[in-house]
């Protein structure tokens, strides 16, 4: 062990690493005091969350790291975790420990001594630790490891004042400790050599990683540590060592691999017993009471639908008012207001209320909903309660190569594919978290619920109930299938499905259920929101204007003078290409319209057969049959959500992505369509 003194603290750097579900949000949230802002790592969308906290004459920057197991760098949030503790430097990291999953949580401990990192260990749930009849005596932890431990209860602020004063004492005195796990005699010997070789021939990356640490993953077989040894211009006889070593160990150890793992693992059970104690018999806790009921193998299930259900209820009630006074404000007064305004053009009167307030209108109008919705998701977050619905159907998911959490966006698209893609930030696994979002568009928002009503009902009849819950199922199934299709080609990697941390039950915190809200909410608003804006305006300078040039006004209420603007000429372009279907084009161009928001295709379609809304019902039974207006609905169902939804998309994965869910959606829908029809038309159905 080495000491080393800092001379002056001002702007010092301190992250927060443990295993998911450690509580290591709320201890952020505890030391930030909510003074904090999320964003996303460089180059990937793993979410970074930053805080503030100033201590005397001290800013500390707080980095929360993704929650990982280890740092092998299986995963993208691991070789995050990994690079920013050795290329940012920190001052100290906190390692946040589960005293009620002490062995887990210790093997991270572990690995983040061996890196070299100025650890302080902070054991939190120390009281759900107790009630399950454990103690585990910190002071001895900390005559082991050589490093400040503290004991906390984040849900009650409980050792906070106690986990700042260990993190400025630990940035005066640095600690480094690499070398706490022995691996053997044999093993060993390996070690020291490369270690050796690596200070003589790499010694630019002995300087920013201990030169110990890394002749123990070139043992491992670490990609990135063997990448980064291989630009190194001795490399390849670096790498011809290494294997030497392999060579000779492997007549002694059969998977070099797993066996360095299981001698951390041993280290930390070791130290577990030296430091863990039975203070009691321990007794049937709540947790154990409730996981008994809400993981059980048959009622598992339908409870969490019910409870998810309950969820998109509770969003979309308690904001209704808010919803319907938001849309008699802006769609409404202020709509009326604009347009009755003296002395502007017509146009540009239509510009202002038509484009840029019925733009703002239609985020404003969604913004109740997605954060009442997201409300209760922090609560249920907070809880415990969505690793459970993970836990649930992982099995079922792991088939198609995705984790359980995966369910969590499909669920929730439900009610609405915007929070779904979002939703998705759950996933560790960075491939496994892209793919979630981009299938989760496939789940049956309650948007495209008006659109089935209708048409089923005007064409389908007696069957409409069973043809609406088939879209549902329908939807779910295409998830699954091109999630797995994904995880085949374009987001190769192992599955992570059944790595998962089950956290007791907890009390929500208002805080910390707040501060979530508040940050989803904001992301929404300023993020989709002017991406909506910009589609609205759009779609309104289109149904304006067409080949002859401007039309004015008029043709948002007349479908004759619509059918000559660009809106007409695209319908007519799609019901060309939709011609299989037998759908017109008026049909076609309310799924233009369908892509700002799948409320709207009825509401246009009643405008463009010249019926208005109240009598759609009978222009479709004139324009579909049962086998083309089932076509429809499940090209409403599959082809792109809403602009809102790719708006988040982009937001969550980037540009590229965005355009891959537009694109694989309008072909899926189109094929689906297409071979409904077929097979239809080859059983003799019309």
């Amino acid at each position: 062990m080495s000491v080393v003194s800092d001379i002056k603290l001002k702007r010092m750097k301190v992250a927060l690493a443990g295993i998911p579900n450690v509580g290591k949000s709320l201890i952020f949230n505890q030391l930030t005091g909510g003074r904090a802002w999320v964003g996303n790592w460089p180059g990937v969308t793993v979410e970074k969350k930053v805080g503030k906290i100033r201590i005397g004459d001290n800013e500390l920057e707080v980095v929360d790291l993704p929650g990982i197991y280890s740092l092998t760098a299986y995963s993208v949030d691991e070789l995050i975790a990994r690079n920013f503790i050795v290329e940012e430097r920190p001052n100290v990291v906190v390692c946040i420990l589960n005293a009620a999953n002490f062995e887990r949580s210790l093997y991270l401990a572990i690995s983040l001594l061996e890196l070299g990192a100025n650890v302080v260990l902070d054991l939190n749930m120390i009281d759900i630790a107790e009630n399950e009849g454990y103690e585990v005596d910190y002071v001895r932890l900390q005559s082991i490891l050589k490093v400040p431990v503290v004991p906390t209860i984040a849900t009650k602020g409980y050792g906070i004042d106690e986990l700042k004063k260990a993190i400025l004492s630990a940035m005066k005195e640095r600690r480094t400790y690499v070398g706490i796990v022995d691996y053997g005699a044999d093993v060993e010997r390996e070690i020291r050599r490369l270690k050796s070789l690596l200070e003589e021939l790499a010694p630019g990356l002995c300087r920013k990683y201990p030169s110990r640490w890394i002749a123990v993953k070139l043992l491992e077989g670490d990609e990135d540590i063997l990448s980064k040894v291989s630009k190194l211009p001795h490399g390849s006889r670096m790498l011809e060592e290494v294997e030497r070593s392999k060579r000779s160990l492997r007549r002694r150890v059969e998977d070099l691999e797993s066996y360095i793992t299981e001698c951390r693992y041993r280290k930390a059970l070791e130290i577990a017993q030296q430091v863990l104690k039975r203070i009691k018999t321990p007794e049937v806790t709540l947790t154990d009471l409730l996981d008994f009921v809400l993981t059980h193998k048959v009622l598992g299930m339908p409870i969490a639908l019910s409870i998810m259900y309950l969820l998109f209820r509770f969003s979309f009630e308690v904001s209704a008012p808010l919803v319907d006074t938001i849309d008699i404000v802006m769609n409404h007064w202020l709509h009326d207001w604009l347009l009755s305004l003296p002395g502007l053009p017509e146009s540009l009167k239509s510009f202002l209320a038509d484009g840029i307030l019925a733009g703002i209108g239609s985020v404003l109008v969604f913004l109740p909903v997605i954060a009442f919705f997201f409300l209760g998701f922090a609560l249920l977050e907070d809880v415990g309660y969505m690793a459970r619905i993970a836990f649930i159907v992982d099995k079922i998911f792991h088939s198609f190569h995705l984790p359980g959490k995966a369910a969590i966006p499909l669920v929730i698209g439900f009610g609405c594919n915007v929070p779904a893609v979002m939703a998705a930030r759950t996933i560790e696994d960075e491939n496994e978290r892209k793919v979630a979002a981009l299938i989760a568009p496939l789940s049956s928002c309650n948007a495209r619920l008006p659109v089935y009503m209708v048409i089923a009902g005007a064409v389908l009849r007696a069957y409409a109930g069973a043809v609406i819950l088939s879209l549902y199922a329908l939807g779910i199934l295409l998830a699954l299938i091109v999630g797995w299709l994904f995880r085949k080609t374009i987001f190769k990697g192992p599955s992570t499905g059944f790595i998962l941390e089950l956290p007791p039950y907890l009390s929500p915190k208002l805080s910390n259920v707040v501060f979530k809200t508040w940050e989803r909410t904001k992301r929404f608003l300023f993020k989709a929101g002017t991406v909506i804006l910009l589609g609205v305006i759009v779609v309104w300078l289109l149904s304006v204007s067409g080949p002859g040039g401007y039309l004015g006004p008029k043709a948002l209420e007349a479908p004759e003078v619509l059918e000559r603007g660009w809106v007409g000429v695209i319908g007519h372009v799609l019901a060309w290409a939709f011609a299989p279907m037998k759908w017109d084009w008026r049909a076609c161009a309310a799924l233009f319209f369908g892509f700002i928001a799948k409320e709207t295709v009825v509401g246009t379609m009643g405008i463009l057969y010249g019926v208005g809304e109240e009598r759609v019902t009978e222009a479709i039974m004139r324009s579909f049959t049962p086998l083309t207006g089932y076509a429809y609905m499940a090209f409403v169902l599959i082809y792109v959500p809403c602009l809102a939804t790719i708006a988040m998309i982009r937001n969550e994965l980037g540009l590229k992505y965005s355009l891959l869910a537009l694109i694989y959606e309008v072909i899926l829908a189109y094929f689906v369509a297409l071979s409904i029809v077929g097979i239809g038309h080859l059983m003799g159905i019309r």
